[in-house]
């Protein structure tokens, strides 16, 4: 039977592994931002070869799982010499910074992918008509591109943080306690995986029902400070050539 006890008992400690997963989960973010926004830039450039190798990197990292990257990043270079007597060795030995960089990379190309998306759709029109009006390309992308692609940007982006906050389960396979962490070792007391699980999946819940929320707010702040693309010229009405039956009859003396 399920215990309410118990389940009311591990919600105290399952909160208290929170800050290491909003931690977790807030470098992670900041990571796959600057590399998903650095990379998607890139890949729009006119140099075949940047694109190519933007190409790339966002096809390997979407085409292989995470856990894959994570134990990838966590047991893979452990095991070269050369690794392990260099200056990296400190991080990549340290658990939560293999998570980041793993989940981050992860992160970075789907948020490149998103970014190249977002500039691709801004209209051409509005693109080229401040080409006519002498703008530089720099003050095109900062004034023009990137209000227009945040907006668009904005939904999908949404749903990748929310992947990430979740992604941060993956962490526990590499010895983090995190949330799923601090989980197992609790079934593995109490032998009460579905006390424990559910607990663990409300928190989750009530954290991703707080983010969806949060860009929710984001987005209509957005749309208020960037005004939506709304057509302002009424469509002319062009009158229909009268029929046989409605033209008028002609008059004068050849009416007679």
């Amino acid at each position: 039977m399920f215990d309410v006890s118990l389940f009311l008992s591990s919600l105290p400690r399952l909160c208290a592994s929170l800050p290491i997963t909003l931690e977790l989960f807030a470098v992670v973010v900041m990571v796959g931002l600057f590399v998903g926004i650095s990379l998607g830039l890139l890949g729009l450039s006119s140099s075949k070869l940047i694109s190519r190798c933007v190409a790339f990197y966002i096809g390997a990292f979407r085409g292989t799982p995470a856990l894959v990257q994570l134990f990838f990043v966590y047991y893979g270079f452990g095991q070269f010499d050369v690794v392990r007597h260099s200056f990296l060795w400190p991080v990549l030995r340290d658990p939560f910074y293999c998570a980041v960089i793993a989940l981050g990379l992860n992160s970075g190309a789907y948020t490149a992918k998103i970014t190249m998306g977002a500039l691709d759709a801004v209209p051409k029109g509005m693109v080229q008509g401040a080409q006519a009006l002498g703008l530089r390309s720099f003050a095109i992308l900062a004034h023009i591109k990137a209000p227009l692609a945040v907006r668009i940007a904005l939904p999908a982006y949404a749903n990748e943080t929310i992947l990430n906050l979740k992604a941060t389960s993956l962490a526990s396979t590499v010895t983090i306690m995190e949330l799923t962490g601090t989980s197992k070792l609790l079934v593995s007391e109490t032998y009460a995986p579905y006390e424990i699980f559910l607990s663990a999946g409300i928190i989750y819940l009530a954290m991703t029902f707080v983010l969806a929320n949060a860009f929710r707010l984001i987005e209509r702040m957005v749309d208020r400070s960037t005004g939506r693309v709304q057509a302002v010229l009424p469509q002319a009405k062009i009158p229909s050539e009268p029929t046989i039956l409605e033209r008028p009859k002609p008059r004068g003396p050849s009416a007679i």
